[in-house]
């Protein structure tokens, strides 16, 4: 039987735990999302904490809709921050055309919830079947 030693068992995890550290700190907030589809619009609910109306820009064209904000950075030193910080872009394409001059949108409670009515054109349509 063989054993094999090592000294510092975690000596070689070192180095990549700073470049994780480092990646983690220079990375983009990923924002996400939740989105319910009705007969007749999306719904879609995000968590944003700490951001107000004002500090989010919400794009609706055709099937696209595009979420920008930032999360003002503060200077203190701190031993863990898993709290988002910076800027954030999401991007979502949704499988049917939005009607861009009746969405709604509002935030309460640190979740932005958007109602994005479905296009008349891809709506479901009801069909009467007339029996002769």
């Amino acid at each position: 039987m063989t054993f094999f030693v090592q000294t510092y068992p975690n000596a070689q995890a070192r180095p990549y735990r700073r470049v994780v550290r480092r990646w983690a700190e220079n990375r983009e907030h990923a924002l996400g999302v939740n989105i319910r589809e009705e007969d007749d619009a999306y719904l879609l609910s995000s968590l944003v904490p700490g951001l107000k109306a004002e500090d989010l820009n919400i794009q609706v064209l055709d099937d696209v809709v595009r979420i920008e904000g930032e999360y003002k950075a503060d200077e203190n030193e701190y031993l863990l921050r898993e709290l988002p910080s910076g800027s954030f872009t999401r991007t979502l394409h949704l499988p049917a055309a939005i009607e861009a001059d009746s969405v709604e949108a509002k935030i309460a409670d640190g979740i932005l919830m958007l109602k994005l009515p479905k296009a008349e054109s891809a709506r479901p349509k009801k069909i009467q079947v007339t029996v002769k």
